[in-house]
């Protein structure tokens, strides 16, 4: 008996996630069945999942044998997989419905680039130290995890915390001991001065995060040891280019750079005309201090980012209108900064006429970033929008909102989409004197006229000069100097000027995505166990599959090869049970037996 196993590359609103057993005779089809399950039937139990998910080599962590280093990670032939076709639904959804410009830029970049960009300057964290040990931890992730723990405690002990689910003696001795909060009741003014704390967290600087520190006694939660006032650390990898080392270089933390250093050629591609969107997929590294969330912190990534340039006076969007009705859950900056968490939802139609977000073309890609995270899988009652405030803005940005996932540690930023402004575009074109710019024919010039002749001095200090001069000398300032002038030296005069192109740079709103995140949020999302039996796990995303294409000569499965759907045959001795177990966790969606009748 042999068991077909099929990888379907159709979007998951398509794919039915239930069981489907189909029993095939030498006439034909003979018998279809379609059974529901009850996916909820567990608690959902993370250290039954990451069991799974290195059982069967979604990724593991690198270099392992040697001990391993933190934040790097291997994906097996199931994770590879599972993000190939992430990737192949996230180009078709935004490349090619888009009709974006595709690039591959490098990795190494030179230093003066990012000295440039100020990420060089500004693009860090701040760490503290434990006094004793000198463990370095992310300050902000020290006094949240701290303070929610503290939280967590005070609900158990008031009797508001679900009570634990029952664990087997075989999982009690497979799991480490982690540390947990005394079940203490806080104070309840205390409780709110957490709750608002945690609220602000993102707003904090690394002053602000050491005065927190020592208001709240928030010590290392490892040794119990006080830790350092918050430093600054930059997170990017530096490196050098050439043998000599005289050339410094970094491996990038984003792909955008090479988007904006491609301009000019893009837009000549384009035609020279704006609004156009450039995209790429590719890795990127980030040092982070202290990386210990699997998936979800990592310090090497595969991105995709999207970089929309678009005309500053003219934000709209053609294809607003297809958006407009889509229903986003909003956490905005001011809600935040009131010590509150409160969710809204909104239409981004509704959003943008109160000033919400910013403008059409920001909502409309907030919209299809919403559109295809449903489409992969994401639950969407544990997706939300959440907006930046200003401390935490970065440095080129002018507004931005996280797609944010909820999963086991909280919520997780997936993506941002920033509007960038003119930021970079501006900086790299003034430092390197090539301009990046819109040259734009003007259908109908534009005449002005102006007084003209002293390059330094604008309009209304040529007028007030034209006026000093018709009574007799007088005194102007040029570069700091002092020089006097009689009308026989200057003459001002007003001149009419035409023009019949505009040159401006262009606005920049840039939507990027950590696939790994998604990857794992998304593994969270869709894995359940049996009602039957807790230990039989099973991830339905339709988006994973069996690697390997053991195709088999099997007549059903050369059909399946030809009709261009990829295919494993299970011929093991183990029992077709155990075969169609095996495949649950891999998330195959589909299994066709076949026996000795269909041969």
């Amino acid at each position: 008996m042999r068991l077909v196993l099929l990888k379907y590359r159709r979007p998951p609103s398509i794919i039915s996630l239930s069981r489907i057993s189909v029993r095939y005779t030498s006439t034909g089809l003979k018998d279809k069945t379609m059974a529901t399950v009850n996916k909820s039937a567990h608690p959902f139990d993370k250290g039954r999942l990451e069991a799974l998910l290195s059982r069967r080599f979604f990724y593991a962590p690198a270099f392992e044998i040697y001990g391993g280093v933190a934040g790097l990670y291997d994906y097996g032939p199931s994770g590879s997989a599972l993000q190939a076709n992430i990737i192949a639904e996230w180009r078709k959804h935004f490349i090619v419905e888009e009709s974006m410009l595709e690039l591959d830029t490098t990795i190494m970049t030179p230093a003066p680039v990012f000295e440039t960009s100020g990420h060089v300057a500004r693009f860090a964290d701040w760490m503290v130290k434990d006094v004793k040990t000198g463990d370095v931890i992310r300050a902000d992730h020290l006094v949240k995890n701290v303070l929610e723990a503290r939280l967590a405690g005070d609900k158990e002990a008031r009797g508001q915390a679900a009570a634990p689910a029952k664990e087997d003696e075989k999982d009690k001795k497979k799991k480490k001991k982690t540390a947990k909060a005394a079940a203490v009741q806080l104070p309840d003014d205390v409780v709110k001065s957490y709750e608002v704390t945690l609220a602000q967290l993102d707003n904090y600087s690394g002053a602000e995060l050491g005065q927190l520190c020592r208001k709240f006694n928030i010590r290392n939660p490892d040794t119990d040891n006080e830790v350092t006032e918050p430093q600054e650390f930059n997170l990017m990898f530096a490196s050098s280019i050439g043998p000599t080392g005289q050339h410094p270089g970094y491996l990038r933390p984003e792909t955008a750079q090479g988007h904006f250093l491609n301009f000019s050629r893009l837009l000549d591609y384009n035609n020279g005309r704006v609004p156009f969107a450039s995209a790429q997929i590719g890795r990127s590294f980030r040092n982070e201090i202290s990386p210990r969330a699997g998936l979800l912190r990592v310090r090497e990534f595969t991105m995709a980012e999207i970089e929309h340039f678009v005309d500053p006076n003219i934000k709209s969007h053609p294809r607003f209108k297809e958006m407009r009705d889509v229903i986003l859950v909003l956490l905005d900056r001011h809600v935040q900064s009131s010590g509150s968490t409160t969710l809204i939802k909104m239409s981004v139609g509704e959003a943008v006429e109160k000033g919400i977000i910013a403008n059409e073309t920001l909502a409309y890609f907030m919209a299809r970033i919403y559109l295809f995270l449903l489409k992969i899988g994401i639950n969407p009652d544990r997706l939300r929008f959440r907006q930046h405030m200003a401390n935490e803005m970065a440095h080129y940005a002018t507004d931005c909102w996280d797609a944010e996932i909820h999963n086991s540690t909280g919520w997780t930023e997936c993506v941002g989409c920033a509007d960038r402004a003119a930021y970079d575009l501006t900086v790299h074109s003034a430092k390197t004197g090539h301009p990046l710019v819109v040259r734009e024919a003007l259908s109908k010039p534009i005449v002005t006229e102006k007084e003209k002749h002293v390059e330094t001095l604008d309009e209304s200090a040529l007028l007030k000069l034209k006026e000093e001069l018709a009574k007799g000398p007088t005194t102007i300032t040029v570069n700091g100097q002092a020089f006097e002038i009689t009308p026989g030296l200057l003459r001002i005069e007003r001149k009419t000027f035409k023009q019949s192109v505009r040159e401006y740079t262009p606005n920049v709103i840039e939507p990027s995505f950590g696939l790994g995140r998604i990857l794992y949020t998304l593994l969270e999302h869709t894995y359940w166990s049996r009602a039957q039996d807790v230990d039989r796990g099973v991830c339905s995303s339709c988006l994973s599959s069996v690697p390997e294409l053991m195709i088999s000569q099997v007549f059903v499965a050369s059909k399946f090869r030809r009709a261009g759907i990829f295919s494993r045959v299970d011929d093991s001795n183990t029992s077709i049970g155990k075969r169609y177990a095996r495949n649950d966790e891999l998330g195959t969606p589909y299994g066709v037996t076949i026996d000795f009748a269909c041969v």
